[in-house]
């Protein structure tokens, strides 16, 4: 279905595979543009090609609802060489690439928050530690096993190729699995959560193996030494100066977006080039080789870091992501300009072998690891399911290892390919990780992978009141009465699946069940059926398997007496609600309307500092509530 509710048709795929013919020929029979009576510089030309074909397979891409960055590849890969040919001037081409690359690294430099990593609960930290490790020596296994069956071995001659494509597979995409969350509104879920502290883990391991890249294919103590040296100087340079300097200097820009805009990137290149510089300075002291060269993706990481931790960094990284999309355009389009021709389908084989590796890791490393340190089956297998595709720090590090000459451009391809190709089933297995889950989990129970046990003291205890489902409305509900009514939190069941808030809802004084809310025997075996009311606060948005119309149904049948309030979240749905056997609907929007409207009136009437002390003193200020979800 398109984004308009038509269902996407084979003549409507037809019609865009027409126009984007069209406009492939138009650029193909173009002769070289001119401009003021004189000839475009080729590389002027050649860029614009290059954003052109991207930008409209972009549409193309987003319109049959397919990641716009396998469209950026695909639009390179027409432009270059193995396409077109619209595009062949090598020195352009690599051009592209590191301008791409480098200000890539920047924008990921922007976006690392070391205090995630700090404040990530014992099940991200210790997956995050483990899963990369071993995911590179699975990695390499898989690519030894290739050659050993007789597939690849021109592709993969030695052990560093068969590490790469270890490297490769051990990350995650950032850029679409954190805009397939934020889509769907499920950033703040518990997948949602488990996601994003996996991709800081991976993000951090990615950054060390760029850091140890440039040796990798003679370890030597030495360099290796020289080269974290060199980061450690290049960092605390930047941070003096980033410090010192730039609070200033961005003040006095602040309001005038295209030179914060220059400022940043600025800073980002004069990073890049005193990192590069960093051996030439240090000769100038000793004639001794102290290997201490910042790589320029390096350079352009901590650049991004240094000013990500400034004051004025929420508005350095808006003003900066607003052109976030062309640097990450630049960087995949030029890997697919750099695509060659395929000596054979060979390519492509090890290409789909190793993007299903990546899928297998996710089920054999991921999933296993999230299990055994405290998530629930449920939730570490859509978490592993949305998290299986290749990352772009993949592309970079192959990127690299190209430029360092460890591997061959045509396995660069093998892995631009598998990009590609996990990225196109990324969307299709997240919107369908649960399902997955639903016939999987069979099997994981027959190997071992077992539900959360039931406890049976809540299983016996009798309860006036039952939460279904465990979100930030219930978090605030729950603590309202454990501050409010002691008695009513003993008498009170939750029902949910994220088991690593379990504990913490029982210390609060109530009693909770791990279950499915589209179980009616979950239901049924939770007390639900003597329940005085019940209460489902999780929007439809949020649900799995069940909506709350559905959900008010299931426990109008187990319990014909009980006072049944829940929630909408359009108009459309309240009637369906009340339909179903629902006492009370309230939907989010008109609640947060009446405190607004309340705060206006006292704001008009010049009393909005008394309603305000008022509000703490009976809910506690926003910094003194101690709740499970913050």
């Amino acid at each position: 279905m398109g984004d308009d509710g038509v269902p996407i048709t084979f003549s409507r795929l037809q019609r865009a595979t027409r126009c984007l013919a069209a406009a492939g020929a138009m650029a193909l029979i173009a002769g070289p543009a001119h401009a003021a009576g004189g000839e475009t510089p080729s590389l002027v030309q050649d860029i614009g090609v290059a954003i052109f074909l991207s930008g409209l397979l972009a549409l193309i891409f987003t319109r049959i609802r397919l990641p716009a960055l396998a469209g950026f590849i695909i639009a390179g890969i027409i432009a270059g060489p193995l396409g077109f040919g619209l595009v062949t001037d090598a020195g352009n081409i690599d051009t592209i690439a590191q301008l791409g690359f480098v200000l890539l690294l920047f924008m990921i430099g922007l976006e690392i928050d070391l205090t995630k990593i700090a404040s990530a609960g014992r099940t991200i930290i210790i997956t995050g530690i483990v899963q990369f490790p071993l995911t590179i020596l699975f990695g390499f296994g898989v690519a030894k096993l290739l050659v050993w069956v007789g597939i690849g071995g021109g592709l993969i001659p030695d052990n560093l190729t068969a590490l790469y494509v270890g490297a490769a597979i051990a990350g995650s995409s950032t850029l679409l699995v954190i805009k397939l969350y934020q889509d769907a509104f499920e950033l703040d879920t518990q997948p949602g959560r488990i996601a994003l502290g996996m991709l800081v883990f991976q993000d951090l391991w990615a950054t060390i193996i760029i850091l140890l890249q440039p040796r990798l294919e003679s370890p030597e103590l030495l360099p290796i030494l020289g080269s974290f040296a060199g980061i450690i100087v290049l960092t605390g340079l930047a941070v003096i100066v980033s410090r010192l300097l730039l609070p200033t200097m961005f003040r006095w820009v602040a309001k005038v977006p295209e030179v914060v805009l220059m400022g940043a990137i600025g800073w980002c290149f004069a990073v890049v080039f005193f990192g590069g510089n960093l051996d030439n300075i240090a000769h100038l002291v000793t004639d001794a080789n102290l290997y201490l060269t910042v790589s320029s993706g390096m350079g352009a990481l901590i650049a991004g870091a240094t000013i990500a931790s400034l004051p004025y960094s929420t508005e350095i990284i808006t003003k900066v992501g607003v052109v976030k999309d062309f640097f990450v355009t630049l960087f995949f389009v030029g890997l697919g300009l750099g695509i060659p021709q395929p000596g054979g389908p060979e390519v492509l084989v090890i290409a789909i072998v190793i993007a299903l590796a990546a899928i297998i890791a996710r089920q054999i490393i991921f999933f296993p690891i999230l299990y055994w340190t405290g998530t629930d089956q449920r939730n570490s297998e859509v978490s592993s399911i949305r998290l299986a595709q290749i990352s772009e720090f993949g592309l970079v590090i192959a990127f690299l290892g190209l430029q360092f000459g460890h591997i061959s451009p045509e396995f660069t391809a093998v892995i631009v390919f598998a990009f590609v190709i996990t990225a196109l089933v990324t969307t299709p297995l997240y919107r369908t990780a649960y399902s997955i889950y639903e016939f999987l989990k069979p099997f994981l129970k027959a190997l071992g992978f077992k539900e959360p046990e039931i406890d049976d003291d809540d299983q016996s205890h009798s309860v006036r009141l039952v939460i279904l489902g465990f979100h930030r409305t219930a978090s605030s509900l729950l603590h309202n009465i454990a501050r409010n009514d002691p008695d009513l939190v003993g008498d009170t069941m939750v029902i949910d699946f994220n088991v690593a808030l379990h504990d913490q809802i029982r210390a609060l004084g109530a009693h909770v069940e791990y279950g499915d809310l589209a179980n009616a025997e979950t239901l049924r075996h939770a007390g639900v059926g003597s329940a005085r009311i019940v209460v489902a606060t999780v929007p439809d948005d949020l649900l799995r398997g069940i909506d709350n119309r559905r959900l008010v149904e299931s426990v109008r049948r187990i319990n014909p007496e009980a006072i049944i309030i829940a929630n909408a979240v359009a108009y459309d749905d309240v009637a369906g609600i009340y339909a179903a056997g629902a006492n009370y609907v309230y939907l989010s929007r008109l609640e947060s309307a009446r405190a607004l409207e309340s705060a206006i009136g006292e704001a008009l009437n010049g009393t909005l500092e008394d309603y305000r002390v008022t509000r703490e003193d009976e809910d506690g200020g926003a910094e003194t509530r101690e709740e499970i979800l913050k």
